[in-house]
């Protein structure tokens, strides 16, 4: 986990990233002196590489909370170049998230964007209706908006981008069958023909940045509507997605699991990171309740997270699974938590549980 990792224009002191973690400080979309100490502790202590929290893309109807930061207008680009600057300033390496929630909204709060909630089919799940279907011009200023806010974040100082296609939010509504029914040239019968959106949105990000620029691109089978839900249920199927995404210009998968140690097909034991790994070519980061025994999504019911081992991760690591290792709740327990296991000092390590989401240390 500590020794360095080099890819192109990315270079990394060790494995470690910060995972991106929807933390909801950042009052009117702008990161302030708080969130930027935040991120600032966790690079002096020792992270390799700060993913942040999903931020969003210029479109009205982009978030599903007021808190979630943005990634345009001058107030918030300003305070993400002071963000940047305190990474910078302690030794470590940061990347935005760029977001687009599509047609998920926010179960926890009342707040409703200025705008009907948009998606490619105007479905947050299987035949549940929320929002609009987007229209060809809405699918264009989308993909611009993206564009445009990796330029901002290249222009504001960040070491590359990552690109949230994960989780059930729009490109990946884009993916999923079962919220993408269109049967124009953004629709389709087959995970290819679903993946033009995120091609697109690659290609029009490498456009607007540069040919060395670092584009990651999270992604999973599972979804927030759909724990058991698959894009991908053969070796064969998962690499002609993959090997696409690569091809629109991605130079890392952020392969997401909810538990990092289940394996992703039958007759391996090789997880998402690792299949993709194998099948893409390509550097892959590992995530999925790294370091902790308790799965996330139980957290939020008020289960206590408890310190776990890191052999079996080490173990895939070693190996050659995959080449970066993305740690979630323990940080945001523990700034410190890098240093303690660099030092081996495990019985320091904190727990995790819900409270921790109540302010930022």
């Amino acid at each position: 986990m500590f020794t360095p990792f080099e890819s192109g224009a990315l270079s990394l002191p060790n494995r470690i990233v910060m995972a991106p973690m929807t933390r909801s400080f950042s009052p009117g979309g702008v990161p302030g002196a708080d969130v930027a100490a935040y991120y600032a502790r966790r690079a002096r202590n020792g992270v390799g590489l700060i993913v942040t929290e999903g931020v969003l893309v210029d479109r009205p109807a982009a978030g599903n909370d007021p808190a979630v930061p943005h990634l345009h207008g001058e107030a918030a680009l300003a305070g993400w170049r002071a963000t940047v600057d305190a990474v910078h300033a302690a030794g470590g390496r940061i990347w935005p998230q760029l977001w687009h929630v599509g047609a998920l909204r926010n179960p926890t709060i009342e707040w409703r964007p200025s705008t009907p909630f948009e998606s490619p089919s105007g479905l947050s799940r299987p035949g549940k209706q929320s929002g609009i279907a987007m229209s060809e011009s809405d699918v264009a200023d989308t993909i611009g908006a993206f564009a445009k806010a990796a330029a901002d974040a290249r222009s504001n100082g960040f070491d590359g981008v990552e690109i949230h296609g994960a989780h059930g939010y729009l490109i990946d509504q884009f993916f999923w069958s079962g919220t993408n029914e269109r049967t124009d040239a953004w629709g389709g019968a087959t995970l290819l023909a679903r993946s033009r959106f995120a091609c697109e949105v690659i290609r029009a990000v490498r456009a607007a940045t540069a040919p060395d620029f670092p584009i990651c691109i999270r992604l999973s089978q599972w979804k927030q509507q759909d724990f058991d839900a698959r894009l991908a249920d053969t070796p064969d199927e998962m690499s002609t997605w993959l090997r696409a995404l690569v091809d629109a210009g991605a130079d890392l998968l952020h392969c997401s699991q909810r538990r990092f140690w289940e394996p992703e097909f039958e007759g391996s034991d090789l997880n998402f990171a690792g299949w993709a790994r194998k099948l893409a070519e390509i550097p892959t980061i590992t995530v999925g309740s790294v370091g902790l025994s308790g799965e996330f999504v139980r957290s939020f019911g008020g289960e206590v997270s408890k310190p776990a081992s890191l052999d079996d991760l080490l173990r895939r690591l070693d190996r050659g699974d995959f080449d970066l290792v993305a740690v979630g709740r323990a940080l945001i327990a523990d700034p410190t938590w890098v240093s303690k296991v660099r030092e081996r000092r495990f019985g320091e390590l904190a727990s995790y549980d819900r409270a921790a989401l109540a302010k930022l240390v």
